[in-house]
C-alpha cells in the first residue's frame, strides 16, 4: 500500500465481500459440511455393518471394527442382593432351629434363657441400626430372622418349662401373643419402615381363635363360629387398611377363613336334625351374610362389592330357608328356599343401598329361582317324555289317573307335590319384578314358559282322572294356538313351539285308548288346520295339520280293523289333499312345506302297502297322478320324472303281481313313453341328437328282448324282436337317425345269426375238415384283393352314418 495512503482513508474503505454475504457464504458451507458429515456417517454405519456381516474378512479389516458392546448382565444388581440376604437369612434361621432343638438340652436353664434372650434381642436390634444407614433390604432379612427366632423361643419356652400345658391351647396363647408382639414392633417409630412385621402378624393372628376352640374341644358350630369371627376381624382390617402386603395378607386371611366358615355353616344347616340345630347353623349363615355384606358395602371395587352381595344374599337365603326347612315336610323344602330369595327383592327396592349391593341381591333372588325351577325339570320331563313308552303297546287300555298315564314306564319323582307351585311363583316374580325395559320381554316369555309347564304337570301331580288330563293338554294347546295369531316376533315363535310340544304330548297320552286317539288327532287336525290361516304361522301349522291327519286316516284304518294295504288308501288322500292345497297356495312361503309333507306321507301310503303287490300298484300309481298332478304346474316340471317312474313301478308291481315273466311286458311300458318324450324334445329342439332322444327308449327293450332271445327255443320272440329292429332300422335310413339305425341293424344281425346259428353248426359239421381253412384262405385272398376298394366303401358308409343325427 502506498505511504501516502492515510488511516481515515483505510477505514473508509468497503470490505470485499461485504459483511452480510461473507455471513451467508459462510453458513452456506458449513451446512454443506454437515450435510456431507451426515452422508459419511451414514456410510460408515453401513460400512460397520457390513464388516460385522462377514466373518471372513482379513485380520487388517478385522482389526479396525469398534469394540464389541459390553455384554448386558442378566441379573440386576438388586435382585441379587435380595437373593443373596433371603439365603442368609433361611440359613440363620434353620441354624437356630437346629440349636434349639437338638443342642438345647446340653445347657442350663439360665444358659438356655441367657442365650436365647441375647441371640432374639440382638437380631431384633440390629434392624434399627441398619436402617439408619439406608440398608433397608438388609434390615428386612434380619428382621425376618428375628421373627423366626421368636417363634423358637415359644416352642423352647414350652418345652424346657410349660411342658405340661395343653399343646393346642398354648399355641393358640402363642400366637395371639406373637401376633400382638410383632405387630408392636411392627409400629415402632424406630422400625416401622420394616414391611415384614405387620403382614407376619396379620397371618398369625388367623390361628388363636380356632386354635382356642380346638383347645376347647367345643363343637362344630363354636368352630365355625370362630373362622367367622376371624374372618370378620379380617374383613374389618380390609376396611380401614390402606393399599399393601398388610392389606393383601387380610384379604387373603378373610376369603380363606371366611369361605371355610360358610362351606361348616351350610354342612351343618343341611345335617341339621331339629329346629334348634338348624337355627343355631342359621345364625352362623347369616353372621357369614352380615360379614360379606358388610365387607361389601366398604369393598374397594363394584366387582368385588357385586360378588360379596350375591354370596351375602344367598347365604341369608340358605340361613331362613334351612330354619324353614327343619319346621316343614320334605316336600316344602324347595319352595321355602324360594319363598326366602324372592324376599330379597324386597331389599333391592331400597333406594339408600348401593347399586352394586342392589344388583347383587338381584341376582341371589334370580339363582335362587333358577336353582328351583331346575328342581321342577324331572317332573316335567316325565310328564312329556314319560307317554313315549306306551309306543310299544298302543291302545293297551286307559289308565287309571293322568300319573299312571305319564309315568307308565319311569319312576315318578320324589317329593313332587309342590312342583307346580314352584313354577307358578318364579312366573309371577318374572310377570311382576322384572321392570327394566330390555329385560320386561324376555320376562314375560319365561313367565309363559313356567305357566305353560306348570299346567302341564297339574294333571299328574294331583293323580287326576285320565281324561282330565286329555283336557288339560287340549286346553293348553288350544291356547298356545290362539296365541300364535294375536302375537308377533319371539312371543309368537315361544307360543308356536309350545303349541306343538304339548301337542305331541297330547298325542302320545292319548295312545292308551282307541278313542282319546281318534278324538285326540280328529282335534288336533281342526286346531292346526284352523290356526293355518295365519299366513306367518302357516309353515308350521299346516304341515303339522296334514300330519296330524295322515295318522287320523292311519287310526282310522287301524280302528276299522283293516289291514295296513288297505289302509294306504286313506292316507293317499291326505297326500291327495296336501297336493291340491300346495297348487291353491302358488307362490306362499308354505307351498314348500305343505308339498315336503305330502311327499313324506306318499311315502309312508306305500311303505304301508308293501305287503299287497295289487294294492301297492294301486297306491303307486295314484302317487303319479298325484306327482304328475304337481307337474303341470309352472317351476314343477321335474315332478314329471317322478310320475314316469311311479307309473312304471305300478306297472312293474302290476306284472309282477301277475306273475309274468315276459321281459317285453316290463320294458315296453317304459320304451314307449320315452320314444314320445324323446320325439318331443326334437320337436322342440332339432339339435338334439337321435342317441340323447331315443337311444334309451330302444335300449330298454332291445337289449332284454336280445338276452331273452338266445335262451329262447321257440321262433315267436326271434321273430317279432327281428321285424322290429327291421322296421326301426328303416325308420333310421328313412329319417337319416343314427341311433335306430345302429341300434335296429346290431338288433337284426344278432337275431338273425341266432336263427342261422343251427345251420352254420350244421354245414360245418358236414364238410370236411379242410374245407373251413381254405375258405377262410380264399376270403383273405379276396379280401387282400379288392382291400383299396374296401376301404373306400367302408369310409362311405362312416361318412354316410356321420352325416345322420
Amino acid at each position: 500500500m502506498p505511504c501516502e495512503v492515510t488511516r481515515t482513508t483505510l477505514r473508509a474503505m468497503t470490505h470485499l465481500p461485504p459483511p452480510a454475504e461473507e455471513l451467508r457464504l459462510v453458513d452456506a458451507e458449513l451446512w454443506q459440511l454437515d450435510a456431507r458429515r451426515s452422508q459419511l456417517l451414514i456410510r460408515r454405519a453401513w460400512l460397520v455393518a457390513a464388516l460385522n456381516q462377514t466373518p471372513w474378512q482379513s485380520r487388517a479389516q478385522a482389526s479396525t471394527r469398534p469394540p464389541a458392546a459390553a455384554s448386558r448382565p442378566e441379573t440386576a444388581a438388586p435382585s441379587v442382593q435380595n437373593v443373596l440376604l433371603v439365603l442368609g437369612g433361611v440359613l440363620l434361621t434353620l441354624a437356630a432351629a437346629v440349636f434349639t432343638l437338638v443342642s438345647w438340652g446340653h445347657m442350663g436353664i439360665a444358659g438356655r434363657a441367657l442365650v436365647l434372650g441375647a441371640v432374639t434381642l440382638a437380631t431384633l436390634a440390629a434392624p434399627v441400626v441398619l436402617l439408619k444407614r439406608g440398608l433397608r433390604s438388609t434390615a428386612e432379612s434380619v428382621a425376618g430372622l428375628g421373627l423366626a427366632l421368636t417363634v423358637l423361643d415359644a416352642y423352647a419356652l414350652h418345652a424346657a418349662a410349660l411342658s405340661g400345658t395343653d399343646g393346642t391351647g398354648y399355641a393358640a396363647a402363642a400366637s395371639a401373643v406373637l401376633a400382638v408382639a410383632w405387630s408392636v414392633y411392627g409400629l415402632l417409630p424406630v422400625t416401622a419402615a420394616l414391611r415384614l412385621p405387620l403382614p407376619c402378624a396379620l397371618s398369625v393372628a388367623q390361628f388363636p381363635l380356632l386354635l382356642w376352640a380346638l383347645s376347647a374341644d367345643a363343637s362344630a358350630y363354636a368352630i365355625t363360629a370362630a373362622l367367622l369371627v376371624t374372618a370378620g376381624l379380617d374383613a374389618v382390617a380390609v376396611a380401614r387398611l390402606t393399599a399393601g402386603a398388610v392389606r393383601i395378607t387380610a384379604v387373603v386371611g378373610a376369603y380363606g377363613t371366611g369361605g371355610w366358615g360358610a362351606l361348616g355353616a351350610g354342612w351343618l344347616s343341611l345335617t341339621a336334625d331339629g329346629p334348634a340345630d338348624a337355627s343355631r347353623a342359621g345364625a352362623l349363615l347369616l353372621l357369614a351374610a352380615a360379614i360379606a355384606l358388610g365387607a361389601a358395602r366398604r369393598g374397594p371395587g363394584v366387582t368385588h362389592a357385586l360378588g360379596l352381595a350375591i354370596t351375602a344374599g344367598l347365604l341369608a337365603v340358605a340361613a331362613l330357608g334351612g330354619v324353614a326347612r327343619s319346621g316343614l315336610p320334605s316336600p316344602w323344602a324347595v319352595p321355602a328356599h324360594l319363598a326366602a330369595g324372592i324376599a330379597l327383592l324386597a331389599v333391592v327396592r331400597v333406594e339408600r343401598l348401593p347399586d352394586a349391593m342392589r344388583r347383587g341381591f338381584a341376582w341371589a333372588s334370580g339363582a335362587v329361582q333358577a336353582l328351583a325351577v331346575l328342581w321342577t325339570l324331572p317332573v316335567v320331563a316325565v310328564v312329556l317324555l314319560g307317554p313315549a313308552g306306551r309306543l310299544g303297546r298302543v291302545w293297551s287300555g286307559a289308565p287309571a289317573d293322568a300319573r299312571a298315564a305319564v309315568a307308565a314306564d319311569v319312576p315318578w319323582p320324589a317329593d313332587a307335590a309342590l312342583a307346580p307351585l314352584v313354577l307358578v311363583a318364579v312366573a309371577a316374580v318374572l310377570a311382576v319384578a322384572v321392570r327394566a325395559q330390555e329385560w320386561r320381554g324376555r320376562a314375560r316369555l319365561g313367565a309363559a314358559g313356567l305357566l305353560w309347564a306348570a299346567a302341564l304337570t297339574l294333571p299328574a301331580v294331583f293323580e287326576a282322572p285320565y281324561v282330565a288330563g286329555l283336557l288339560v293338554l287340549g286346553v293348553v294347546t288350544a291356547v298356545a294356538l290362539y296365541a300364535c295369531r294375536v302375537t308377533e316376533g319371539a312371543a309368537q315363535v315361544t307360543a308356536l313351539v309350545l303349541a306343538l310340544v304339548t301337542a305331541a304330548g297330547l298325542l302320545l297320552v292319548s295312545l292308551a285308548s282307541q278313542s282319546a286317539t281318534l278324538i285326540v288327532l280328529s282335534v288336533l287336525t281342526a286346531a292346526f288346520a284352523a290356526a293355518s290361516w295365519r299366513a306367518d304361522v302357516a309353515p308350521f301349522t299346516a304341515p303339522a295339520a296334514l300330519v296330524h291327519a295322515a295318522a287320523l286316516a292311519s287310526a282310522s284304518g287301524a280302528a276299522a280293523d283293516w289291514p295296513p294295504a288297505r289302509t294306504a288308501l286313506p292316507v293317499l288322500v291326505v297326500a291327495g289333499a296336501a297336493a291340491l292345497l300346495a297348487a291353491r297356495l302358488g307362490g306362499s312361503r308354505t307351498t314348500v312345506p305343505v308339498e315336503a309333507t305330502g311327499a313324506a306321507v306318499g311315502l309312508f301310503a306305500v311303505a304301508l302297502a308293501l305287503s299287497d303287490p295289487p294294492m301297492l300298484a294301486l297306491v303307486l300309481a295314484l302317487c303319479g297322478v298325484i306327482a304328475a298332478g304337481t307337474a303341470l304346474r309352472d317351476g314343477r316340471r321335474p315332478a314329471g320324472y317322478a310320475a314316469t317312474a311311479l307309473f312304471v313301478l305300478a306297472a312293474w308291481v302290476r306284472l309282477a303281481a301277475w306273475d309274468v315273466d315276459t321281459p317285453e311286458a316290463y320294458t315296453l311300458p317304459v320304451t314307449v313313453p320315452a320314444l314320445l318324450v324323446g320325439a318331443l324334445h326334437r320337436r322342440r329342439d332339432p339339435q338334439v341328437s337321435s342317441w340323447t332322444a331315443y337311444g334309451p327308449g330302444l335300449a330298454v327293450t332291445l337289449l332284454p328282448s336280445l338276452v331273452a332271445t338266445w335262451a329262447d327255443p321257440y321262433w315267436t320272440r326271434p321273430l317279432l324282436l327281428g321285424g322290429a329292429a327291421l322296421l326301426v332300422t328303416l325308420l333310421g335310413a328313412r329319417h337319416h337317425l343314427q341311433a335306430p339305425l345302429v341300434l335296429g341293424g346290431s338288433a337284426l344281425a344278432l337275431v338273425t345269426l341266432h336263427e342261422l346259428a343251427p345251420y352254420v353248426v350244421q354245414v360245418t359239421g358236414a364238410l370236411p375238415r379242410w374245407a373251413p381253412p381254405a375258405l377262410a384262405g380264399l376270403l383273405l385272398l379276396a379280401l387282400g384283393a379288392t382291400y383299396e376298394q374296401r376301404i373306400r366303401d367302408v369310409r362311405r358308409v362312416r361318412e354316410a352314418l356321420g352325416r345322420m343325427d
